[in-house]
């Protein structure tokens, strides 16, 4: 929910304010961030403090750090010291989510049947977030941000509620790289891992651009409360994650990362046609793509790769889609965006049409160079033992 309050009408914000010279680099911040954040609370998560602690003080921080970032929005500061707000506010936020998934997949039977439900409600989190900022009146308003910050200090508070996890690992004999968490890349040495993470990375970079730039086409297409709209999508996402058990254990995961991966195409595409129907029915199909790729990733994980591992992980994950992938897209889409502007203003087929080339030949890589197991998400974590080891594995 707080991430929903910020993230989707940060847009039209930095437009009311003056500021949408910042706009690319404000949504940068978050992927610069998660570059360096997650990977180094995810080491801290597995090996010194309770993921439910760290979690805790992540979040009390966010719900400070937006809140300064928004007054220094409405009190028209410098652009480069908001800008420098939001980083800050980025690198603090950045962790949090492959926290909060260690946190649930540990607490889980049977990840493969009961993760999806339980994301589900992260999702309706998200809508009702959106649908709170646009109640309020509050789609290009600071009053969004502070809403959010205290919607982060009510997730700081409810951590209190959460059960224990595992204790940390004995830390006496790390070295330097393992206490950053940099040992994580070490899981790339699995052809099947190395797929997936790089898929993640390339489809994030034109993905990126779903966010910034859908709110501003849906305004020119005469929608009000763009917010409300953008939610959209999540309510096919909700749909998905409760399919997820089922597609889980009669699909191979293959396939379901590519329907994810053909839905965000056809989303694009869809785009293309400019009209507010189709582009209604695009946003819709966010939902979709998101699910069956983002959200089984860090399923596969979980079944895949050793316990101890899990945490740097998912945070391997963020850093090479939210992080890396999103960064490249940020900066690329906004450079894009600008070329597809003349004096008619935005050649929006163009624009769309340009970003659905990209994710088609994602498309093509990933079907063309992953190969997994037969037996969908159901085989045993010792598929992928030690990440250490695991250059020597090869997929049935």
């Amino acid at each position: 929910m707080g991430m929903g309050m910020w993230f989707v009408p940060l847009t039209t914000i930095l437009d009311a304010y003056g500021l949408q010279s910042i706009r690319p680099y404000a949504f940068s911040a978050s992927a610069l961030a998660a570059l360096v954040s997650p990977l180094f609370f995810g080491a801290v998560a597995d090996r010194h403090l309770s993921p439910v602690i760290v979690l805790r003080w992540l979040a009390a921080l966010t719900g400070v750090a937006i809140a300064a970032a928004m007054t220094g929005v409405a009190l028209g500061w410098n652009r480069w010291l908001v800008l420098g707000l939001i980083q800050i506010h980025a690198l603090i936020t950045a962790p949090t989510w492959s926290i909060s998934t260690t946190i649930v997949l540990s607490r889980l039977r049977n990840p493969t049947r009961q993760f999806g439900p339980v994301r589900a409600s992260a999702t309706l989190g998200w809508m009702a977030g959106c649908w709170v900022i646009s109640a309020l009146q509050a789609d290009a308003s600071v009053r969004a941000g502070y809403v959010a910050a205290f919607t982060w200090l009510v997730v700081a508070a409810f951590t209190f509620a959460l059960p224990s996890v595992a204790p940390p690992k004995s830390t006496a004999h790390l070295s330097v790289r393992e206490r950053l968490g940099l040992d994580a890349l070490s899981l790339l040495r699995h052809p099947d891992h190395r797929v997936v993470f790089l898929t993640a990375t390339l489809i994030s970079i034109p993905m990126a651009a779903f966010y910034p730039y859908t709110p501003p086409h849906l305004k020119q297409l005469g929608f009000e409360h763009t917010s409300a709209w953008m939610s959209l999508g999540q309510v096919t996402e909700v749909v998905a994650q409760f399919g997820l058990a089922w597609l889980l254990t009669n699909w191979r995961l293959k396939w379901i990362f590519a329907c994810g991966l053909a839905f965000a195409l056809l989303r694009y595409l869809l785009f293309l046609l400019a009209t507010p129907g189709w582009v209604l029915t695009g946003i819709s199909f966010h939902g979709l793509a998101f699910t069956l790729f983002f959200v089984t990733v860090p399923i596969y994980l979980n079944e895949r790769v050793d316990s101890a591992w899990r945490a740097r992980a998912q945070a391997l994950f963020a850093l090479m889609s939210t992080g890396l992938g999103n960064l490249l897209g940020y900066l690329v889409s906004g450079q894009w965006f600008s070329l597809c502007q003349d004096s008619g203003g935005v050649r929006w087929r163009l624009f769309w049409g340009g970003l659905a080339t990209v994710v088609g030949f994602v498309v093509i890589y990933f079907i063309t160079a992953y190969r997994g197991q037969r037996s969908g998400v159901r085989g045993t974590a010792a598929a992928a033992a030690m990440p250490a080891a695991s250059a020597s594995i090869e997929p049935p």
